[in-house]
């Protein structure tokens, strides 16, 4: 009998929960057992050995099939989630039973005292018993699985991340939902748009790859995407959406713009703190853009986010294919005693990676295949030999 933990960490996404219950109900009929980590690698920060069975339960729950029964109904994640990174903690962060603990400390890239407490998450593994761990994540959570396997814990990853972002498999869980809900609402703008014979911004997340901005317009036949590889100039921008209106029969355009966009000579928009992977929140360039063009077009402009909408609701139905067979797949490499590995698929065929693999690059939209900086739009012109999702 193992003993597995499995936990969701960073952004919800839809598939979470059908993939947590398949690893349960497998684990379970092979006499398994498996414990929920709440709230991501922060379960395993806050957990105290030494707190009542109650407390304890605020961070570590048993998962049998009864608990996981109807999760996969619905979107997010039943055992929540945070964007804790353990080995980057800010004093005002540290669990009160852990301070005065001493640990490594080193300045972030923000240059904020952060701590290293990993040597904690190690013993509550040890105090768990758990002798498999399952993190469900993107490339930052996933980062700090590939340190546990380094320190020798036994790790099997999954990627997910509506961004779809991370290096070594072609699809996360999360993306097909993202670009589905970004395609509807964007179909839905139009009615509004045209009505009112306007510009139309709409903003769709995405912190360092496009992907999903410049997937939904090429789908939802978009006018102009911004994505977050290229930097833009607003003044071309707004020459493009005047004649793109004009032509319109009925006299409105569509803009997409990622969150991670920037302009030519600008930064991203980005406010408040940063988190324990030194990310702050990002949000509000397309106000920006859509400011730039009211005020070199005098047109009216609608601004949309679309935001968490992109990541709420029941997943669609690649998603839960992808979310059930990446967790069949991570079953079975727990079965075979291969660990330090994440499942992913490449060029249409489920296969698993060496996990330390997703710290070896970064996965960016490829701009010259599928994007023309000139006029941002999408281009897509052949796309034999290319991955389903145009990566």
């Amino acid at each position: 009998m193992l003993r597995i933990g499995v936990l969701t960490g960073g952004g919800d996404v839809p598939g979470l929960n059908p993939c947590i219950k398949q690893i349960v109900n497998r684990a379970v009929d092979a006499g398994h057992e498996v414990y929920g980590i709440r709230r991501g690698w922060g379960g395993l920060l806050n957990y105290n050995p030494d707190s009542s069975d109650e407390e304890k339960l605020n961070w570590v729950m048993p998962l049998t099939k009864t608990v996981v029964r109807t999760v996969d109904r619905t979107g997010g994640t039943f055992l929540h989630t945070s964007r804790t990174n353990p080995q980057n903690v800010l004093p005002a962060q540290v669990p009160d039973f852990l301070q005065g603990l001493t640990v490594p400390k080193k300045a972030d890239k923000h240059e904020r005292e952060v701590g290293d407490y990993t040597e904690h998450v190690l013993g509550v593994l040890d105090h768990l018993g758990l002798d498999v761990l399952i993190p469900i994540g993107g490339d930052d959570t996933l980062s700090y699985g590939e340190r546990m396997h380094r320190e020798g814990m036994k790790v099997v990853a999954i990627p997910k991340t509506m961004d779809n972002d991370v290096y070594g498999t072609d699809y996360c869980i999360g993306f097909s939902t993202a670009v589905t809900r970004s395609v509807e609402f964007i179909h839905n703008l139009r009615t509004s748009a045209g009505s009112h014979e306007r510009i139309a911004v709409v903003e769709l997340f995405g912190r360092n790859s496009g992907e999903t901005a410049l997937i939904a317009a090429y789908l939802a036949g978009v006018e102009r995407a911004l994505i977050s590889e290229v930097p833009f100039d607003p003044q071309r921008l707004a020459t493009l959406v005047m004649e793109d209106k004009a032509i319109n029969p009925s006299n409105y355009t569509m803009v997409t713009v990622s969150e991670g966009a920037r302009l030519l000579e600008g930064e991203i928009v980005q406010s408040g703190e940063a988190d324990a992977y030194g990310h702050q929140k990002l949000g509000g360039i397309g106000a920006v853009v859509g400011e730039m063009l009211k005020e070199y077009t005098g047109e009216n402009i609608i601004y949309q986010q679309v935001a968490y909408l992109m990541r709420s609701g029941a997943p669609d139905s690649l998603d839960l294919m992808v979310a059930a067979n990446y967790a069949q797949m991570a079953m079975s490499l727990v079965e075979q005693g291969r660990f330090g590995r994440m499942v992913a698929l490449q060029r249409g065929l489920y296969t698993d990676i060496n996990i330390s693999t997703l710290m070896q690059g970064v996965k960016r939209v490829n701009v010259a295949e599928l994007y023309d900086v000139e006029t941002y739009r999408p281009k897509v012109r052949h796309v034999f030999g290319m991955p389903m999702f145009l990566m």
